[in-house]
């Protein structure tokens, strides 16, 4: 006999901010402002060290399955931060009131309670458990972190992502460099060269965000300081991945000599590992330049695949979609991984628009793998932001968008963080 079903219920906060169930309404979601009970295949019990955010301002809504209405509480709506490794394919459902702020600048995943616990809209869409902390203890990453300080005092960099990036913020890549495994960050660049409406480092002037969730790089390091802190993330692990390009600075390829000596020297002294740099792609000759240098894999952050949707959202400064699908072939044609840093959103992203652009782009230039990851930001800030260019095609789902990509492009490694490629990645993209 088949298992049945979960049907979460709503869950809605108090205004002392108790979050509880209301075993009357079933759990809505939303998908690009279209609601929606959630679908069979995409609920999954909220993972460990995932959070639980209110979300002011906006009523809690439910379906009464008594009279076939959706219902909308006086209690405020409640989403799910989930856990690193997982994509939200749905978002909270709620009405909200006049005069409510936008939301910060995280992901909100839809959630219910069923069965005792929380259910949440999402996929695993990678295994690796990188930035799961939960069994380390708090004091052994301080412990290791205060180490650093002391041993690397005139390394501005290690300072740097130490005293902010751990202590101020618990940046999981910063962490992981304190424990000396994993992923190494490499922050190198204040500017940038994209005006994203959701920056996560940087508040446009004309912004209607009132912050943002971190500060951004304040000096430039030197080529010394980062070879010095790749040689020591070499010593430490294993399997060392080192990457430019981090959410505390602007785009690395706006100073490519930097990394690029930087690369040279540290593989010139027998530097080992994956080379990556994450990046918005726009300054394809900066790629070709570090794809010569020794770069090992490219990360590109895009939104969509479809141009007028990349615009609309990265509102790139003296560079264009082409140069980005560009630099995508230049890094490919020279043995260099290429990545896309998929910013999913609900009901934008998982549409037939999207598909047949994505798997055009994938297959034109060279793309070995989507990293499935979460666009921050406000679900209606952003809907209305792409207001006349987003499409009308219905969102299809998470699972059944990645398994249809895969079927059109069965080459596609999927995931959510950077893959260890030793020095040099077997490619297995087809050449453009």
């Amino acid at each position: 006999m088949s298992k049945p079903k979960v049907t979460p219920c709503m869950i809605a906060a108090d205004e002392k901010g108790n979050i509880y169930d209301d075993p009357r309404l079933l759990m809505v979601c939303s998908r690009g402002g279209e609601w929606s009970l959630p679908r069979p295949d995409e609920l999954i019990p909220l993972p460990p060290e995932s959070e639980l955010f209110l979300l002011p301002g906006r009523g809690a809504v439910g379906f009464n399955p008594e009279n076939g209405l959706v219902e909308c509480a006086d209690q405020t709506a409640v989403g799910a931060f989930v856990a690193p490794g997982y994509t939200v394919s749905a978002h909270p459902a709620y009405k909200k009131r006049t005069g409510a702020a936008l939301l910060p600048l995280f992901a909100y995943g839809a959630v219910g309670f069923a069965e005792g616990r929380f259910f949440a809209c999402a996929r695993r869409v990678d295994t690796d458990p990188r930035q799961q902390f939960a069994h380390i203890a708090a004091s052994r990453i301080e412990h290791n972190a205060r180490r650093l300080l002391r041993q690397y005092p005139r390394n501005r960099l290690v300072q740097h992502i130490i005293t902010n990036c751990v202590f101020r913020y618990s940046c999981p890549a910063a962490r992981n460099f304190a424990l000396g495994r994993y992923e190494a960050p490499l922050p190198t660049q204040q500017a940038c060269n994209a005006r994203c409406a959701g920056c996560i480092s940087a508040r446009d002037d004309a912004s209607p965000l009132s912050t943002t969730p971190q500060c951004r790089l304040s000096f430039k390091p030197d080529v010394s300081e980062l070879v010095e802190i790749m040689r020591l993330h070499g010593q430490r692990e294993a399997r060392p991945i080192y990457s430019f390009g981090q959410g505390c600075e602007g785009e690395p390829l706006m100073d490519v000599e930097l990394l690029a000596q930087s690369i040279t020297r540290f593989r010139e002294t027998g530097g080992r590992g994956t080379i990556n740099c994450n990046t918005n792609g726009g300054l394809t000759r900066a790629v070709i330049r570090l794809a010569e240098a020794g770069l090992t894999s490219l990360r590109i952050s895009l939104n969509s695949a479809r141009g007028a949707v990349y615009r609309r959202y990265y509102r790139p400064v003296n560079y264009s979609f082409e140069d980005v699908a560009a630099s995508a072939r230049v890094a490919r044609d020279r043995n260099v991984f290429v990545s896309l840093n998929l910013l999913f959103f609900p009901g934008i992203t998982d549409t037939e628009d999207e598909l047949e652009a994505l798997t055009r782009f994938v297959t034109e230039n060279g793309v070995s793998m989507i990293q499935w990851r979460n666009l921050n930001i406000d679900p209606e800030w952003y809907v209305s932001l792409l207001n006349g260019v987003s499409g009308a095609s219905p969102s299809m789902g998470l699972t059944a968008f990645m398994k249809r990509l895969k079927k059109l492009c069965p080459w596609l490694r999927y995931g959510y963080f950077n893959p260890w490629l030793e020095e040099k990645a077997d490619i297995p993209a087809p050449c453009p």
